[in-house]
């Protein structure tokens, strides 16, 4: 399990352990936070498409998705 601090989210690299849609590689553009000002959601953007994700930053957690830098 990659371990992750969500406040250094920001413009990381990600490489997706099975791509679709020729999508591979995302940086992080944004980071949406609640009230707290805690981060709760990533927004990803695939390099070669530019299609946005958002998604909760606890995904990219998981190896068998995601992996941290492009490979």
């Amino acid at each position: 399990m990659n371990t992750i601090n969500p406040e250094k989210l920001y413009h990381s690299k990600w490489t997706a352990v099975r791509p679709r849609n020729k999508e591979k590689h995302f940086l992080v553009t944004a980071l949406e936070r609640d009230a707290e000002e805690t981060v709760v959601a990533v927004v990803l953007e695939a390099v070669y498409t530019r299609r946005e994700t958002t998604l909760p930053w606890q995904t990219l957690k998981d190896d068998d998705t995601w992996r941290m830098g492009w490979r």
